[in-house]
C-alpha cells in the first residue's frame, strides 16, 4: 500500500503531522477520523499533492529524500537484524519505519515497503531513491538477494557504512582545529589593525619627523582595513562563490583536481582518502558476490577526485581486456605499491577480498598518521606566524617612540 503524509487537528485543536499507509486518500481520512483527528491535508508521501495533483516535486534534486551516513547505517543494521530473524521483508521494512522518529525517513521506508509488497525486489525498490541509497548499496543488496544471503550482506553493509562514517568524522575533527586556529588568528590581527593600531599611532600624526617605513606600512594597512575591510570580506566571499560555480564544469573540476595532486602536502592526503575508499568498497562488493568488473566500476565511482577516478576506470578497462588486477593497478602510479603487492598476493592465494580489506585498513592508518603529523606541525607553525605578526606590529609602534627618545636626548 502507498504511504501518505497528513496534517490533522486533534481534539485540542493542535496541528499534528505524520505518515500512514492506505489504499487511497479517502482511506487515510477515514483512519484519521477513527483516531479522532480532523484531516486538514492529505497527500502521497512521494510528494503528489492532494490539492493540486501535480507531478512529484521529488524530480528536482533539492527535494529528493536524502539520508545521512548515520541514518543509513542505523536502518541497515535494523534491517539486517530483522531479516536474520526470518521475518518477511515487508514486515522488516514496516518495523524499521515504525522505529524511526524522522517523518521523512519513515515515509521513505514506507514507500520502499510498498514497492516490495507489490512484488519488487528490495534492490529494485531502492532504485527509486538513488540519492538516499547509492549504487554500491543497491548492487550489494541485489547480490545478497540473488545469493539468498541478504542478512549477512546487510550486516556487511552496516559495518561498511559505520566505518566510513567513523573515518569521515575523524577527518572532520582533524580539520576543525586548524580552521578554528586560522579564524582566530585572522580575527585577532584584524582587530589589532582596525581598533588598536590607529589609537596607538595617532600620537605620531602631529610630528613633523618622518616615520619609519615599517610604521608607514602599518598605518596604511590599518587605514585600508578600516575603510575597505567590509568590501574586502564580501569580495573574498564573492570569489569563493564564483570559484565554486566555475568548478561545476567538469573540465575545470578535473583541472583543479590535477592541481591538488601536484601539491606535495595535499597529494598524499587526497590519494590516501580515495585509494582507501576504493579498496574498502571493492573488498565488500566482491565479498558480497558482485562480479569483479561491476565492482571495479562501482568502486571507481566512489572516488571523489576525478583524476583518480579516471585511473580506476583505466584499471577496470585493463581487467576487462584480460589483465590481472594487480598489473592494472601497477600501471597507474597513483595506487600505493603496498596495495599493489597485497592485491597480487590476494590473487595468488585466492583471498583477494581479505587482502583488499587489509590494504584499506593500512591506508586509513597511514592517513591518520599523516594527518596527525601535519596537525602536529601546523600548531607551532601558526604560533610562529602569529608571533611574527604581533612582533611586526609592536616594532612598527615602538620604532617612532625610540626616535622620539633619541631627539629628546
Amino acid at each position: 500500500m502507498p504511504a501518505f503524509r497528513y496534517k490533522a487537528l486533534n481534539v485540542e485543536g493542535k496541528l499534528v503531522k505524520g505518515v500512514l499507509e492506505g489504499d487511497s486518500e479517502r482511506a487515510i481520512r477515514s483512519q484519521l477520523r477513527a483516531r479522532q483527528l480532523r484531516p486538514v491535508e492529505v497527500g502521497e508521501a512521494n510528494g503528489r499533492s492532494a490539492v493540486t495533483g501535480n507531478v512529484s516535486i521529488l524530480r528536482w534534486p533539492i527535494f529528493r529524500p536524502r539520508l545521512s551516513a548515520a541514518e543509513v547505517a542505523l536502518i541497515t543494521r535494523q534491517l539486517a537484524t530483522l531479516v536474520a530473524s526470518a521475518l518477511p521483508l515487508d514486515a522488516c521494512l514496516q518495523a524499521a519505519a515504525e522505529q524511526t522518529r524522522k517523518s521523512s525517513t519513515k515515509a521513505l521506508l514506507l514507500q520502499v515497503r510498498s514497492k516490495v509488497a507489490e512484488g519488487y525486489s528490495l534492490a529494485n525498490a531502492l532504485e527509486q531513491f538513488p540519492s538516499a541509497f547509492d549504487e554500491m548499496y543497491r548492487a550489494m543488496v541485489n547480490a545478497g538477494e540473488q545469493a539468498g544471503q541478504l542478512a549477512p550482506v546487510l550486516e556487511q553493509l552496516a559495518d561498511y557504512t559505520e566505518n566510513r562514517q567513523h573515518t569521515a568524522q575523524k577527518l572532520q575533527m582533524a580539520l576543525i582545529y586548524p580552521f578554528v586556529l586560522v579564524a582566530v588568528a585572522v580575527a585577532v590581527v584584524a582587530a589589532l589593525m582596525v581598533f588598536v593600531v590607529p589609537e596607538l599611532v595617532g600620537i605620531f600624526a602631529h610630528t613633523k619627523k618622518a616615520l619609519p617605513p615599517l610604521t608607514v606600512g602599518l598605518i596604511a594597512t590599518s587605514d585600508f582595513l578600516r575603510n575597505y575591510g567590509v568590501a574586502l570580506l564580501f569580495g573574498l566571499l564573492a570569489v569563493a562563490v564564483v570559484f565554486q560555480r566555475l568548478l561545476r564544469d567538469r573540465k575545470r573540476l578535473y583541472l583543479w583536481h590535477r592541481i591538488l595532486l601536484a601539491i606535495p602536502g595535499i597529494r598524499g592526503v587526497v590519494v590516501g582518502i580515495n585509494t582507501a575508499r576504493f579498496s574498502s568498497t571493492l573488498s565488500i562488493l566482491m565479498a558480497s558476490g558482485v562480479p569483479l568488473l561491476d565492482a571495479l566500476r562501482i568502486s571507481s565511482a566512489v572516488m571523489s577526485n576525478l583524476v583518480l577516478r579516471g585511473s580506476a576506470q583505466s584499471v577496470a578497462l585493463r581487467v576487462q581486456e584480460g589483465s590481472s588486477l594487480h598489473r592494472g593497478l601497477g600501471q597507474e602510479h597513483f595506487f600505493p605499491p603496498m596495495m599493489v603487492h597485497m592485491v597480487a598476493s590476494g590473487e595468488t592465494s585466492g583471498d583477494l577480498e581479505t587482502m583488499l580489506s587489509r590494504s584499506a585498513k593500512n591506508q586509513e592508518r597511514e592517513l591518520e598518521m599523516t594527518l596527525g603529523t601535519v596537525m602536529g606541525l601546523f600548531e607551532p607553525f601558526m604560533v610562529v606566524v602569529m608571533g611574527g605578526l604581533v612582533l611586526t606590529i609592536v616594532l612598527a609602534i615602538l620604532l617612532p617612540i625610540f626616535d622620539l627618545n633619541t631627539m629628546v636626548r
